[in-house]
């Protein structure tokens, strides 16, 4: 469960966020993940909860999570597709030069805080 030295990293630059910020409190986290990125939504949300309930700054934080569609772009045909429904090869044109364009992201998008 590679989820948990995930939430370190985002406890640690929330923290950071917040010092700079002067910042007391953190509210909600927002966080932007691909849907091919790996990451269990919901292993990352127990995660958060057992360990920003241990950091006075985010006790009581929720973490949001927005999953960003994986796109693949064929270099073929120039076209846009649906990554986890075909995969590697291109629906329009069965092209096999293809790459991911998104959906592999894993980032903060927000820090909500009421001050």
């Amino acid at each position: 469960m590679h989820e948990l030295g995930i939430v370190f990293y985002i406890i640690r630059d929330v923290k950071q966020a917040a010092g700079e910020n002067g910042v007391s409190h953190v509210d909600a986290v927002v966080m932007d993940i691909g849907e091919v990125s790996t990451i269990v939504p919901e292993y990352l949300t127990d995660c958060w909860r057992w360990a920003a309930d241990k950091e006075e700054l985010l006790r009581g934080c929720e973490l949001k999570i927005n999953t960003i569609p994986a796109v693949t772009h064929c270099d073929d045909c120039g076209g846009e597709y649906e990554t986890v429904r075909y995969g590697k090869t291109c629906p329009c044109c069965g092209g096999e030069h293809t790459w991911l364009l998104r959906g592999n992201e894993i980032e903060i998008k927000e820090i909500q805080v009421n001050n």
